[in-house]
């Protein structure tokens, strides 16, 4: 196990854009693990400084305990040091959480993505803080903003606020609540966390400049030379290159796979297949494409120049 990264390594592996690790499936439903390593090694070369687990994303909601601890320790044996490894939960409560923290650290994961529960609105923002502190005993900690979504920006921000003032080991906050939230967010934790936008390279644009890092780049993973394109625009200030990136590609192609039967993941899970990562199907309820929606996907992608 190597010793623990500092907050000025974590903000460095989480500045640029980054790919997350999607959970490839056999057509059975069986987790398939030489697709996951694909996964990662197709990250690493886009040039992804952090290996993104997500409970999204890889498909948690979806898994038993026993199997995102073994996507956990595979990612971390597989990506060998080359990024960061940044594991995540499912709605652990504190006590699961904690055990789960310190499997992850034992396995050599660097950062832990927490999602508590909130149902019913249940949550105060003195009890996230404890929960958050609890596993940053064990582990440096990432927060996901889309748990306040449903609570609205109100209890947010105040929830940030009272995770400055008392929190301890938090390190990075990952905002998929975006927009107006985003912004305020960035203004007031991207002096002491890394900010990361989660998603579309229009939500980083739109916070950049009040604070963020890096920012979730699904294109990492299937065609870096547009991630990279748009990051060296924003970062030498040609934001009319990095909207043109955004206009011309992503939002077309993002409406494509938003539009497509079972949702954009069913998309991007079809993107895998059709370039030789993995498989396209997902683990049942979720609908996998048909042949004649890939054949539909790979035409999108050819149009955009994507293929």
């Amino acid at each position: 196990m190597r010793s623990a990264m500092n907050r000025d390594e974590i903000r460095a592996a989480l500045t640029g854009p980054s790919g997350s690790i999607r959970t490839p499936f056999h057509r059975d439903g069986r987790v398939d693990f030489r697709g996951l390593a694909n996964v990662i090694e197709a990250n690493l070369a886009g040039g992804s400084g952090t290996a993104l687990l997500t409970a999204g994303d890889s498909h948690y909601q979806c898994l038993r305990d026993q199997e995102i601890a073994e996507i956990t320790k595979f990612t971390v044996k597989q990506v060998r040091r080359r990024a960061m490894v940044c594991a995540a939960d499912r709605y652990y409560d504190t006590n699961r959480a904690v055990e789960f923290a310190k499997f992850a650290r034992a396995t050599g994961a660097d950062l832990y993505m927490v999602m508590p529960p909130d149902w019913g609105h249940s949550m105060t923002p003195e009890t996230l803080v404890a929960h958050y502190s609890a596993v940053a005993k064990h582990m440096p900690v990432m927060a996901v903003t889309n748990i306040f979504i449903p609570r609205g920006a109100a209890f947010g921000m105040a929830a940030l606020k009272l995770c400055l003032e008392k929190g301890k080991g938090i390190v990075a906050v990952k905002d998929d609540f975006c927009g107006d939230f985003g912004r305020k967010m960035a203004l007031l934790v991207s002096d002491r966390w890394a900010v990361w936008s989660g998603g579309l390279k229009q939500n980083h644009l739109d916070i950049h400049p009040y604070g963020c890092d890096g920012y979730l780049s699904t294109l990492v993973t299937f065609r870096p030379r547009v991630a990279r394109d748009y990051w060296a625009a924003v970062q030498k200030g040609k934001i009319e290159n990095a909207r043109a990136i955004i206009r011309d590609v992503e939002i077309p192609w993002f409406d494509f796979i938003h539009a497509l039967p079972g949702g954009f993941d069913a998309g991007i899970h079809g993107m895998l297949e059709i370039y030789g990562i993995a498989g396209r199907w997902r683990r049942k309820p979720y609908y996998s494409l048909s042949d004649t929606e890939m054949d539909k996907l790979r035409g999108c992608l050819k149009a955009l120049g994507l293929l």
